[in-house]
């Protein structure tokens, strides 16, 4: 099989989604760097690939995809065998659930906490970081009477989580406090295939 080449940038956790997909699926990939201090993503022949600027893409035999979840949802209905993506209708919605999830309370909580520190993104630090844990409280709970966070099995719903709540603090987000949380990484780490994204000595790193 000839190897999906991922654009991606190494401590961007969208782009470690689906870095950490591919390898869960064993897919060979050629990583192709993208300089966003540079300025690439917004260079017009990377804007070809994807209009919006963004990482990650794919190119999957001419096959080109943009935005993590889309990404997973490809790859799981392609190559999964039906383990990461339900085809019954309530397992789909479950895990659409947690997608939305992804795109929206993590990206706007412990993402953004992590872009302050490690990327002096202009963000109220105070702000972000209570409403991380506001939603890393409601995770945590449920998690409490589940392995994945859309059933006993992992699917999508937990790649496209996993990334930003593993580096939470990175961005001064502790997650001391979220017992089935750290349970529940500890568990996609030890997946067959796992990958992780570099870890930054910024915020709660530093003394970690």
């Amino acid at each position: 099989m000839q190897a999906i080449k991922l654009y991606n940038f190494p401590r961007s956790g969208h782009a470690h989604r689906v870095e950490l997909m591919l390898s869960l699926l064993r897919l060979p990939t050629e990583l192709i760097f993208v300089d966003l201090a540079k300025g690439a993503h917004k260079q017009p022949e990377f804007l070809a690939l994807n209009a919006f600027g963004q990482v990650p893409v794919i190119d999957d035999q001419g096959v080109i995809l943009a935005d993590s979840n889309a990404i997973l949802v490809y790859l799981a209905q392609k190559y999964g065998n039906g383990r990461w993506l339900p085809a019954d209708p309530v397992g789909a919605a479950k895990v659409q659930r947690w997608l939305s999830v992804a795109a929206g309370p993590i990206a706007f909580g412990p993402a953004r906490a992590r872009l302050i520190t490690v990327f002096g993104a202009s963000f109220n630090a105070e702000e972000v970081i209570a409403y991380s844990h506001v939603w890393l409280k409601i995770i945590d709970q449920e998690l409490a009477d589940t392995a994945y966070l859309a059933g006993s099995e992992p699917t999508i719903a937990d790649v496209a989580a996993y990334s930003y709540i593993a580096h939470a603090p990175e961005g001064n987000v502790s997650l001391e406090d979220y017992a089935n949380v750290r349970a529940w990484l500890a568990r996609i780490e030890a997946l067959p295939g796992f990958v992780g994204m570099p870890r930054t000595v910024a915020g709660l790193q530093k003394t970690a």
